[in-house]
């Protein structure tokens, strides 16, 4: 089992057509964003534009979560509004129109990978995911198999576990907890 943690002030920027992203991490290593050849994709970014086009990525399944507000959209011509920390799912090949500023957490997912989960957490999990993350929406201390680590504000965690163990996780305050299956 393999924990990686991966701080918010350690990412770099860069530009999207609505504002910045900033990526955590691209599953494989050896993949490449613009080539959209990855598994996975963790990243954060800030909608700076309204109204913005999210940008489509074909055969890819998504995750978004405003981070510090509401989030209104229109998703192929239909109007929806999201609460703070409420999960949008949607296909990443949809029509997707942004009118808010903001900050958000997107996880895309590969239409390959089949099982995968994204869902807001406050207390012990118990799981045996080849991949967890968890993303820390305040200061909070996530408990691994009794191993405690610290994360700031929007830094992630990857528990990368081919053996499929059994891991136990307490969180000390509500994360972002997604799980994957290849």
């Amino acid at each position: 089992m393999n924990v990686q943690h991966f701080s918010k002030k350690n990412t770099k920027p860069s530009i999207w057509s609505g504002g910045l992203t900033y990526e955590y991490m691209i599953f494989p290593k050896t993949a490449i964003y613009a080539g959209r050849d990855f598994g996975f994709r963790i990243s954060s970014a800030t909608i700076e534009e309204v109204s913005s086009e999210f940008t489509k990525f074909k055969g890819y399944y998504r995750y978004l979560v405003m981070l510090d507000k509401d989030l209104k959209v229109e998703v192929n011509k239909e109007k929806k509004t999201y609460k703070k920390y409420e999960i949008m799912e949607f296909n990443s090949d949809d029509n997707v129109t942004s009118y808010t500023k903001g900050t958000d957490f997107n996880w895309m997912v590969s239409e390959k990978i089949s099982h995968h989960k994204l869902e807001i957490a406050n207390s012990n999990q118990n799981c045996n995911a080849e991949i967890v993350i968890v993303f820390s929406l305040h200061t909070t201390v996530i408990t691994i198999n009794e191993k405690p680590h610290h994360l700031e504000p929007y830094d992630v965690l990857v528990i990368e576990n081919e053996e499929k163990e059994n891991v136990m996780l307490h969180f000390s305050t509500e994360c972002l907890f997604g799980v994957l299956n290849f």
